[in-house]
């Protein structure tokens, strides 16, 4: 591919928290600047997750997950041990015997649109898993950084980076914080990424 032409990936990452805390998870990953590696759901092994973020995918993974999250590029985690996600036919990925370390980044894929006959009980309890959309990227321990290597920072609203601790915000910048509310409002004026 020609270094000029137009991709529609995006060269940055991004965790988003969960849980019933988001917003204290994120304020305690930056102070300790590390993301721990959490249990996959299919694997049970510990990675640390990543979604590939192109703009118009904002919102939609703020909904997902939270409003919360830290962005990397793809350089810096790729360094750091991380790669694309590996998603696999059911009927393919229960006929492996996978390495330890490659199957941090395996995640069965059995799409809704699969044929009836492979609906059954049979794989992943007949389940659909199709998670191809987040275009998932792992690191397949904790994951540590310096707050220079931090690309951006989401958070929810105004008064989130009123109540952010003043040292990080120095310390990370400003102008790395992006305000979901924003966004929203960007969009629901101009509606142009949108899908």
């Amino acid at each position: 591919m020609d270094a000029n032409e137009i991709r529609s990936d995006s060269q940055f990452l991004a965790h988003f928290t969960k849980g019933p805390k988001p917003f204290d998870n994120l304020v305690s990953i930056l102070k300790d600047k590390t993301i721990r590696a959490g249990s996959l759901p299919w694997t049970k092994i510990p990675a640390v997750c990543f979604t590939e973020c192109p703009w118009p995918s904002l919102i939609k993974h703020a909904e997902d997950y939270s409003p919360y999250g830290i962005g990397f590029t793809k350089p810096h985690v790729f360094a750091a041990g991380g790669g694309p996600a590996y998603y696999v036919r059911s009927d393919h990925y229960k006929k492996q015997d996978w390495d330890k370390h490659v199957h941090a980044f395996v995640t069965p894929f059995w799409p809704a649109y699969r044929p009836s006959h492979l609906k059954s009980d049979d794989f992943l309890k007949g389940k659909t898993i199709d998670y191809s959309h987040e275009r998932e990227w792992r690191v397949p321990h904790d994951f540590s950084f310096e707050y220079s290597s931090i690309k951006f920072i989401v958070i929810k609203t105004y008064e989130d980076m009123a109540k952010f601790p003043k040292d990080l915000k120095d310390a990370i910048g400003r102008e790395k914080f992006i305000l979901v509310e924003i966004y929203r409002n960007i969009e629901r004026l101009w509606p142009t990424h949108i899908f």
